[in-house]
């Protein structure tokens, strides 16, 4: 990739729309686009001081392509730090290419994923981690992914980071002067003073790298798999938490044979809702497989929500309607199943706690609408820790969605911290940790400055991997292919 010449692309999404955004960076970007730019006010846009405005016409020859806004930066003030041309002409897809051929025609090149962020990058005009941010605000979909991917773009995270970096290079460079005096046995480190600053790297160290199990699901979404026995209204509660028919919902037990899942925005975080094939014996082979699937759904889940029928536990079991000879396509192989007891319900939440103790499991009795206020008292004296909930109306519901808000950890970002969210930096935190702690294994067993410098250097390398100060080709091409085109 070459990063001295003229590059061009659309920097909006592609397909018709009421305005598009056509943007030229390079050495030439000016004098590339002022000869087939005719200002309605006459003016040449190569005398147009920087971060100003023209209207006019874009031509090809004799011919106006579009009318168009014309928007000049010039370098270093503009977001690649070179010369930036950003073209605003009408949404149709026939004039982005027309305008976007004559630029090329004209001998600009077309840009690649993220070119034009990794010229600001190399440009100085971000680091490395800002960068990335960028990729990351553009696909944010919930305040939460939002407001980390600001907080990173800001530098708050490089700032943390560089500020480690230069106190602990500062130490290096001491201990690498005590080397040339290694004959004289001079100290200029202060060994106390060292080891209170590898104390406090540790501590930053821990806290980012403890951060990531937060911020990575808060980024993602946080999956949460509803679950329980065929016909209790896990389908139906999806649809309510989405606000919208998502899940067919029908009173024949094992409608749903495979997972359906959907995202939605609680609170500013993502969760990502994951309806699964209700749990039961089964000699219906793709009820079988769908069950499977649940299982294997529980274990990628963050949280667990298990749903029972609440109104089949007191009293005659109510008429669903139902005639299994009218579906017998349905249930080959498999019956309506009977009404559970409170007891085989208390097994089956045990039987999930057993399987997946680390799970936050949160059981929920639907359909109770269903029963009066005495059937309502004795079903929470019977199992602890319940919420009730009534799918179909909407009752509990809301009540439902600030309770999973209470599993995850905000508090972090609220309080406007630090989170890594970055596998890259995550995994370069982990390095820089080891290295940090053979530097204070080091310092335990007094050894000497020049096996210090080892350690400390190693540590050093990943600090700037984070940042972008080491870096080489592979790697940016890996972080940049991520990227958009036009950005």
């Amino acid at each position: 990739m070459k990063l001295n010449d003229n590059i061009v692309a659309l920097a909006t999404p592609s397909g018709a729309g009421a305005i598009a955004i056509i943007r030229v960076s390079g050495p030439d970007a000016i004098k590339l686009v002022a000869p087939v730019f005719k200002a309605k006010s006459k003016k040449d846009l190569l005398e147009q001081p920087s971060h100003t405005l023209h209207l006019g016409n874009i031509v090809d020859g004799e011919r106006i392509i579009d009318e168009v806004l014309v928007s000049v930066f010039h370098g270093p003030k503009s977001y690649t730090g070179e010369n930036t041309i950003e073209i605003s002409c009408h949404g149709s897809p026939y004039i982005q290419q027309e305008i976007i051929q004559l630029m090329i025609r004209r001998g600009c090149r077309a840009a690649e994923a993220g070119e034009f962020t990794l010229r600001a990058f190399l440009n100085g005009k971000m680091d490395l981690s800002q960068a990335e941010a960028v990729a990351d605000l553009i696909s944010s979909e919930n305040q939460a992914s939002h407001q980390m991917a600001m907080q990173q773009m800001r530098g708050g995270f490089s700032n943390e980071i560089q500020k480690l970096r230069e106190e602990l290079l500062n130490f290096a460079s001491l201990i690498e002067l005590e080397l040339d005096f290694a004959e004289e046995d001079v100290e200029f480190a202060n060994r106390d003073e060292f080891q209170k600053l590898i104390s406090r790297i540790q501590n930053v160290l821990k806290r980012l790298i403890d951060s990531f199990a937060v911020g990575n699901v808060l980024k993602n979404g946080i999956p949460v798999a509803i679950v329980g026995e065929p016909n209790v209204g896990k389908s139906t509660l999806l649809n309510a938490l989405l606000n919208e028919e998502r899940a067919i919902v029908s009173e024949i037990a094992g409608t749903t044979r495979d997972t359906i899942e959907d995202e939605i925005s609680i609170g500013g975080v993502g969760f990502r809702f994951i309806d699964t094939a209700g749990i039961r014996e089964t000699k219906d082979v793709v009820e079988s497989i769908g069950i499977k699937r649940t299982f294997e759904k529980i274990s990628q889940a963050q949280v667990v929500l298990y749903l029972f029928d609440a109104s089949c536990l007191y009293g005659p079991e109510p008429d669903t309607g139902y005639k299994p000879e009218s579906h017998p396509e349905l249930v080959s192989g498999s019956q309506q199943p009977s009404a559970p007891t409170v007891e085989q319900i208390k097994i089956e939440i045990e039987k999930i706690r057993n399987q997946f103790p680390q799970k936050p499991l949160v059981i929920m009795a639907n359909k109770i609408d269903q029963l009066n206020g005495k059937q309502r008292e004795k079903l929470r004296s019977q199992i602890s820790e319940l919420t009730t909930i009534s799918a179909k109306s909407g009752e509990g519901v809301e009540d439902l969605q600030q309770k999973l808000l209470q599993f995850v950890n905000t508090g972090e970002l609220r309080n406007n911290n630090t989170i890594v969210t970055n596998t890259r930096h995550y995994n370069a935190l982990l390095s820089a940790l080891e290295e940090i702690n053979k530097v204070q294994e080091g310092l335990n067993h007094n050894l000497s400055g020049d096996l210090l410098a080892i350690d400390i250097r190693e540590a050093l390398h990943y600090f700037g991997e984070i940042t972008g100060e080491i870096t080489n080709d592979d790697l940016l091409g890996n972080i940049f292919a991520n990227f958009c085109i036009g950005k």
